[in-house]
């Protein structure tokens, strides 16, 4: 009996030593030695604000793991090109990546329905409410098994209305489009084709070097802040601000996918935290950097803004109509993802109409009424 107690004690006394060393390295996958390193690329140059977006991620993961997991994030570029990014995070040449879901377009044009047009009134964060709670995550997983993409994906990062874009003169009517040598991306393409643009769909980048050499007549990329650290305002000085081509646009965070299954539970815990995380820090930086970078652009760089006349958003609208038409007749798996965001908006954005007051009406007695709406054109 002695012995036997023994036995049970010495059994009782290892089993806690070996939850306690569980406890001491609680981040540490089967098999690993020391910290886990994943290398990333993000879409973006260096200088863009969208990289800076990526680095926030990854410190805020390397933090909250104690440097378990240590993501080093590569700008556009350092290992491939922009639009080879969901390609590489399949194969595993990169461990994950930074970018959007419209760069993907070629290979599934599905896929910019969470990057393209009037998302059916939403805004960025409530299309983040529809892909997180109402199937469109689910759906997201669903397309990329489809094209046999090998990621796990995460989106957010609520993205502003971006502006029409960069002209060499302001955009009175949609027939100013017909012959333009215009830059865009995602399903934008389809919109800007059908009015009659040339279009040329080019990574951030690149985009001011082409206005520059005269291989564009306008571009369109994303915001103040990135706009003038690209250097648009170099190549032109007239702005459309307001377009339904990409209103409710967010980020994708993606992994390999086996390199993010073998991670521990609770690290990967860790990373859906610091997602959210990001797209809330995300979303509050951008209103302090892009609201700095519009005055500057006004004042420094003598850009003149020009908001787009409602005839060219309504004939947008009517075009999107025949867009989403033909797209879910060919391809069912389009169909479906906009038959669920439209249940979704249906009742999404009633709500918002209904409860939401005008911020135009208290800027107006604010600030007053010129402060607070550009020029039309």
């Amino acid at each position: 009996m002695t012995e036997l107690k023994t036995s049970r004690r010495r059994n009782l006394l290892k089993g806690v030593a070996v939850a306690a060393g569980a406890m001491a390295a609680p981040m540490i996958a089967k098999g690993q030695t020391g910290p886990i390193s994943m290398r990333w690329q993000s879409t973006w140059p260096s200088k863009d604000i969208f990289h800076e977006y990526a680095l926030d991620f990854a410190k805020k993961v390397n933090d909250m793991t104690g440097g378990d997991l240590k993501i080093e994030v590569l700008p556009a570029g350092a290992v491939v090109p922009a639009f080879g990014l969901l390609e590489a995070v399949t194969k595993g040449t990169l461990d994950g990546g930074h970018g959007v879901l419209g760069y993907h377009y070629g290979k599934q044009n599905a896929l910019a329905l969470w990057n393209s047009g009037p998302a059916f009134g939403m805004d960025a964060n409530m299309l983040l409410s529809w892909h997180k709670y109402g199937g469109g995550q689910e759906l997201l997983a669903k397309l990329y098994a489809s094209i046999g993409m090998n990621v796990t994906s995460f989106l957010y990062g609520p993205m502003a209305t971006q502006p029409l874009g960069w002209f060499k003169k302001p955009i009175t009517k949609s027939a100013d489009f017909k012959g333009l040598k215009f830059r865009t991306n995602g399903l934008a393409i389809d919109l800007f084709t059908a009015m009659g643009a040339a279009v040329n769909a080019l990574p951030g980048g690149e985009i001011v070097p082409a206005m520059d050499r005269g291989l564009l007549d306008g571009a369109e990329f994303n915001n103040a802040t990135s706009d003038r650290v690209l250097g648009f305002p170099d190549v032109s000085k007239v702005c459309m601000l307001q377009s339904y081509h990409q209103s409710a646009e967010t980020f994708e965070i993606m992994f390999n996918k086996p390199k993010y299954e073998a991670l521990p539970a609770k690290m990967k815990a860790i990373i859906a935290g610091a997602v959210e995380a990001s797209s809330a820090d995300m979303s509050w930086k951008a209103v302090d950097r892009y609201s700095k970078d519009y005055i500057e652009l006004q004042t420094k760089d003598k850009v003149k803004f020009y908001k787009t006349p409602d005839a060219v958003l309504q004939d947008q609208l009517t075009l999107w109509d025949a867009i989403l038409t033909k797209k879910s007749a060919e391809n069912p798996l389009f169909k479906e993802i906009v038959e669920s965001q439209m249940a979704f908006a249906e009742r999404a954005v009633k709500w918002e109409q209904d409860t939401v007051i005008s911020r135009r009406m208290a800027a107006n007695h604010f600030f007053g009424a010129k402060k607070a709406a550009p020029k039309k054109a």
